[in-house]
């Protein structure tokens, strides 16, 4: 299993727990993009964009590249995808869990329909 250190995994879930910034990094999957570029959408100035980008960057979700002036921000999907696992596990623990209640209530319903129709006969 993928795993992050708990101080790492707190700033991956921190970052993505702003709209503002998994729309970035929706944008990065498409390519790198300049800081503009990410604020542009927004209608936010550059420096509102930077620190959204520096939260990101300090999770470790994105990486940026500088080419003179202009700073290029790359997704780095590595803590995505340790976030996705951490994820999954209780994506299996409550698809269980709801597998056995559907059994539970299937069960009930044909033995609730096994004695309406016993009560009929009578």
């Amino acid at each position: 299993m993928v795993e992050l250190n708990p101080q790492r995994m707190d700033r991956v879930f921190h970052a993505l727990g702003d709209a503002t910034r998994r729309r970035m990094l929706r944008e990065l999957s498409g390519g790198g993009r300049t800081v503009s570029q990410l604020a542009e959408p927004f209608a936010m100035s550059l420096a509102a964009a930077s620190k959204h980008i520096k939260v990101l960057e300090g999770a470790g979700l994105i990486r940026r590249e500088v080419l003179g002036r202009t700073h290029l921000c790359h997704l780095a999907p590595g803590p995505l995808a340790s976030a996705h696992e951490w994820l999954s596990f209780y994506e299996r623990f409550w698809s269980g869990r709801l597998d056995i209640l559907e059994r539970l209530l299937r069960e009930d319903d044909s033995h609730g329909a096994q004695t309406t129709k016993r009560g009929d006969e009578t």
